[in-house]
């Protein structure tokens, strides 16, 4: 595909992911108090969502969907970092206006900041766990069973919104996104640098050790 396509794919996939989570979010403190049950609501829709995404938009653009995503893919030399950075940028517009969809469809306050506080060195953990997971996930997926990448990340997320005390934003974009909205999934604009620097440090943790748990055995020794 073109690069007007693959950066496209890239905001649109980005601009969904984000209002799946707002929205869900939203539908979920609506529908109940019990905060639990109101999770197990934001948690589901996304990982659906990113199987489908993933899926559909695979062929496209890699569907990334996530900064660091593309950073690892620029330090394997599978992305150019001119396209990298281009991708990244998508995302995070892509995320933004994904914020701003969930509103409108829930008669929300458009401009938002959130206040929901999200800040501590178990939190900062918890991004770099979910990170290294996730581009682990991937790495491993493409390695050695690529069509099953879809459901392992959409499994993988699923399940780390329940392990990881931050609930596993595990995407600068979706990190950027959140912090315009004042709502179940919203995140203070102070915290969110902490967010990303742990979401990097994992991811490129994830990399260096993916490098050589997958290394065939040949080209080990």
């Amino acid at each position: 595909m073109d690069f007007p396509r693959r950066l496209a794919a890239e905001a649109l996939g980005t601009a969904i992911l984000v209002a799946t989570v707002v929205g869900s979010g939203i539908m979920a403190e609506r529908l109940t108090a019990d905060v639990a049950l109101a999770l197990l609501g934001n948690t589901i829709p996304t990982g659906a969502i990113l199987v489908v995404l993933i899926t559909i938009l695979g062929p496209v653009s890699g569907a990334h969907f996530n900064p660091v995503v593309s950073l690892v893919a620029a330090l394997r030399g599978e992305l150019t970092w001119r396209l990298a950075a281009l991708y990244s940028t998508g995302q995070i517009l892509g995320g933004i206006a994904g914020t701003f969809i969930a509103h409108l469809m829930f008669e929300a306050p458009l401009l938002q900041l959130a206040t929901h506080v999200r800040s501590g060195g178990a939190q900062w953990l918890s991004e770099g766990v979910a990170s290294f997971g996730l581009v682990l996930v991937i790495l491993a997926g493409v390695r050695f069973q690529k069509s099953a990448v879809p459901a392992l990340v959409g499994l993988y997320i699923t399940a780390a919104y329940w392990f990881t005390a931050s609930t596993s934003f595990a995407n600068p974009a979706v990190t950027i996104a959140r912090t315009l909205t004042d709502t179940f999934s919203g995140i203070r604009p102070v915290d969110a640098p902490g967010f990303i620097a742990a979401q990097i440090i994992g991811a490129l943790t994830a990399l260096a050790f993916a490098s050589w748990l997958l290394q065939p055995a040949a080209e080990a020794t």
